[in-house]
């Protein structure tokens, strides 16, 4: 390894200059991006990066640094070295006797500092919500849509820039994950109450963690064991009204000063049948889900060890009911049972080569595993996936306006596939092993004077086992004049391979016939973004309106045509044009002490080539309104959170003719609203909170074509636009113990 050092440093030219270093964490350990940090009787001062870092000089007459964010209390730290390294926490208010108050801490702040157009979702924010899991964590953010992908099986997907989430590289904590076999039901494997934060990266990102992201990343940090004062023990239990159950617990042990460990837990169960619409099919589909997380961290001042290793066991199960609906009922009864076990290893690796230019060389590993055996019908589908996953990095400042961060990798994915496509159960299954290596290397340069103008740069080089050697170039560049408004053009290209049967076997929900053409292309994009962050004071507050355009432009991508043949599902090479166009704005602003109002509405114009006809996507809402409101009490003891959805139209796949010469289902359908609710009382040590998710009651109506003939041709729970259940409400406990 010391080999590697000593090639890296030749490659860098490393300028050295006195300056103050450190970052700016809450006491959950999260990141405060735009703390002020200055040196008391002087106008030097900086603010906190989008990672809560920043970087000072240090005048020769002051030793006093003061850190301060609005809702916190400020923090002065007497400073004497002139290459000081410092980590700062912030705590919230003062301490009464029931709560800590003063002002709230953001929910969902936008990374100013950041050269990306990104966000982070706090745990603040996740708590407005029941937040039960990753996919139940977007209700209130505007820009991220979370639907179902059909009505039988409960697979979800997140929707980016108009474009399904496949073309979203999920990372957690940094490591590319959830990729292949694990998409269509990944939302439901990261619990809510493990999440610290969220991270929301919009259009093309960051080279450094690979080349997939095409319209951006959603990065999950978890709660981390060595975070200062992490509590030692919390815990959530929750319930609805549609008989789901879940409890979740974190324990944290500091064995030394250096050496921490945390064991989060989660069980939910989903098990009782639901038949509202009286179809014969279950609306929601039985889930019981066991998951364990075990972490380990060893820090000191110039080094970071972080392990980990988890393990997910799922039964999932829906299909037809043994009561309802106008059908005549069988012992052949259509079921759906999806099992999954999944087992993932981790370990971090970071070394503080030089502290004066924050050079600094990491290693991280990751490797997976995901067992799934899926029925739909008398279709099968079972599939082992294995992954690895090696980076290695090495950044280092080259003066103070210039930043160099280069690296390499490698990924490694395996797909052992046992399926029949078809309800013949006299035919013989199909077998299919398939892989792919990708080792790749980048550079990215960043320049930045003095936080007004920002570029970055990057180039990687990729090598496929499948599809060859590729390059991914990526720029970024932000602009602010002053404080008030921030400008950001971005512009880079993505790649992808598209494991077709892995990623959609939800699909296999229905009657259509699956082809997949032979020689599907490596999907590539461009994606260009631009956007214009306001800060306005007005009336004594901060008026904070955003507004940005995105366009992802195919190249080649793998088509999912139902289209063509309304009983056929077909994934073919995209042979035409194929684009998406999103526009979005955004506005926040407290109107008075505790209240926060959030409008932004989005209109989306996505279309596809399917056989030769340039045609909207279908499925895909035309536009999208929110409104969220939260209220918080002077004394911090209640809180009150609203948020209503304006779903806009869209287009169905094309229909076909029935026996008596009408459409099997409409061409278009409407929008809907929905309405969601929260209450919550915070005690000392704990806190209750009520909701209730869909007050409008919208539900789709038959969104099963063709119920009552399962194993017909016309059978289709694929035709899924809104939600299939109606309003729900909850109640739920969080506990936490400090230390």
């Amino acid at each position: 390894m010391k080999y590697i050092y000593l090639m890296l440093f030749m490659m860098t030219a490393n300028f050295t200059y006195a300056q103050v270093r450190g970052t700016v964490k809450d006491k959950q350990g999260e990141p405060i991006p735009g703390a002020n940090v200055f040196w008391m009787g002087t106008t030097s001062g900086v603010t906190s990066s989008a990672e809560g870092r920043f970087s000072i000089e240090k005048p020769a007459k002051s030793h006093m640094l003061v850190v301060s964010f609005i809702g916190f209390v400020n923090d002065t730290i007497h400073v004497e070295k002139k290459n000081a390294s410092i980590d700062v926490v912030l705590h919230e208010g003062v301490e009464l006797s029931e709560v800590n108050v003063v002002s709230r801490k953001l929910g969902t702040m936008k990374m100013r500092n950041s050269v990306m157009n990104q966000e982070m979702i706090s745990s603040t924010e996740l708590f407005r919500a029941a937040c039960c899991n990753l996919g139940e964590s977007f209700v209130t953010n505007p820009s991220v849509d979370v639907s179902y992908s059909d009505a039988a099986t409960g697979a979800k997907q997140i929707r980016l820039l108009g474009l399904s989430g496949t073309y979203v590289q999920m990372l957690t904590e940094n490591i590319p994950n959830y990729r292949g076999a694990a998409a269509p039901y990944a939302l439901g494997y990261v619990p809510g109450p493990w999440m610290q934060s969220i991270q929301v990266s919009k259009g093309t990102s960051s080279v450094k963690n690979g080349y997939e992201a095409i319209t951006g990343q959603i990065n999950v940090e978890f709660k981390k064991p060595q975070t200062p004062e992490a509590d030692i023990l919390t815990a959530n239990l929750y319930a609805d009204s549609d008989s789901r159950y879940e409890a979740n617990a974190d324990v944290l042990a500091k064995i030394n000063k250096n050496w921490s460990t945390m064991l989060l837990m989660h069980y939910e169960n989903q098990t009782k049948s639901h038949d509202s619409n009286n179809d014969g099919f279950l609306d929601l589909p039985k889930v019981e889900q066991y998951n364990f997380y075990n972490r380990w961290a060893y820090f000191n001042s110039r080094y970071e060890f972080q392990v980990g290793i988890k393990a997910l066991s799922e039964d999932r199960n829906s299909g037809q009911t043994l009561h309802g609906g106008n059908m005549s009922m069988t012992d052949d009864l259509y079921k759906i049972g999806i099992k999954t076990n999944r087992y993932e290893a981790y370990m971090k690796n970071a070394y503080l080569l030089n502290p004066e230019t924050n050079a600094n060389v990491a290693l991280m590993l990751s490797a997976s595993l995901h067992n799934q055996d899926a029925a739909y019908g008398r279709k099968l589908y079972d599939v082992d996936q294995s992954n690895f996953y090696a980076s290695l990095m090495y950044e280092t400042n080259l003066g103070k306006r210039h930043s160099l961060s280069t690296g390499l990798s490698f990924n490694y994915d395996s797909f052992d596939q046992n399926y029949r496509l078809t309800n013949q159960v006299d035919l013989p299954r199909t077998s299919r092993f398939v892989k792919e290596a990708v080792p790749g290397a980048y550079a990215q340069y960043t320049y930045n004077l003095d936080d007004k103008l920002v570029v970055m740069g990057g180039l990687r080089g990729d090598y496929s086992s499948e599809y060859g050697f590729f390059v991914t170039p990526r720029a970024h560049i932000k602009y602010n004049p002053n404080e008030i408004v921030h400008f950001r053009l971005s512009a880079g290209k993505g790649y992808r391979t598209n494991h077709v049967l892995a990623e959609n076997n939800y699909l296999l929900a229905s009657s259509r016939q699956v082809t997949i053409a032979d020689n599907l292309d490596q999907e590539e994009a461009w994606n260009y973004g631009a956007s214009v962050s306001t800060y306005i004071p007005l009336f004594g507050k901060t008026l904070n309106v955003n507004t940005e355009y995105y366009y992802t432009d195919f190249r080649n991508q793998v088509v999912v045509d139902m289209d063509s043949n309304p009983h056929e599902i077909a994934f073919t090479n995209l042979d035409g044009k194929s684009y998406s166009k999103a526009f979005q704005v955004e506005a926040s602003y407290p109107f008075f002490e505790g209240f926060t109002l959030l409008a932004a509405y989005r209109l989306t114009d996505a279309k596809t080539t399917y056989n030769g006809q340039l045609l909207e996507k279908p499925l895909t809402s035309k536009y999208k309104g929110l409104i969220t409101a939260s209220y918080q009490t002077p004394l911090g003891i209640w809180q009150f959170d609203t948020t209503l959805q304006l779903n806009g139209g869209g287009r169905m796949p094309n229909p076909y003719a029935l026996a008596d010469g009408s459409s099997s289902w409409s061409s278009r359908y409407g929008s809907f609203e929905q309405l969601s609710a929260q209450i919550t009382r915070y005690f000392r040590g704990w806190s209750l909170y009520v909701g209730a998710e869909n007050l409008t009651n919208f539900k789709q109506k038959n969104p099963i074509i063709a119920a009552t003939e399962p194993w017909g041709d016309n059978f289709d729970s694929t035709m899924i636009w809104g939600p299939v259940h109606g309003a729900k409400y909850y109640v739920g406990v969080r506990l936490n113990l400090s230390k």
